[in-house]
């Protein structure tokens, strides 16, 4: 299994708008070979920290989804968001290989 966090920061009181574009996302990533699932994790003391946590069968499952077209279309819908400080966000990305369970 693959997993991959991106993590991004916004102000607290901003933290409850990326929450909801993230509840109404498009869910294509849910039809990507290979993927697993997807959760959007909130820092228990930080409300502004937020991660998108996404889990693969495999690393070259989640290159192809990068590569792929919808992954492009929906990264680019992203900079139009009405909030601009929201569209500026830049995540720290981290990637995982399960090596046991």
């Amino acid at each position: 299994m693959y997993i991959v966090d991106s993590t991004v920061t916004v102000p607290d009181q901003k933290a409850e708008e990326l929450i909801e574009i993230y509840n109404n996302r498009s869910r294509s990533v849910d039809q990507a070979e290979g993927f697993r699932s997807f959760q959007l994790l909130q820092n228990d003391k930080r409300a502004g920290e937020l991660t998108v946590h996404m889990e693969w069968d495999t690393k070259e499952d989640y290159l192809k989804w990068v590569r792929s077209e919808d992954f492009k279309r929906i990264h680019e819908l992203e900079k139009n968001y009405p909030d601009q400080e929201l569209a500026g966000i830049v995540p720290k990305v981290s990637r995982y290989k399960v090596v046991a369970r």
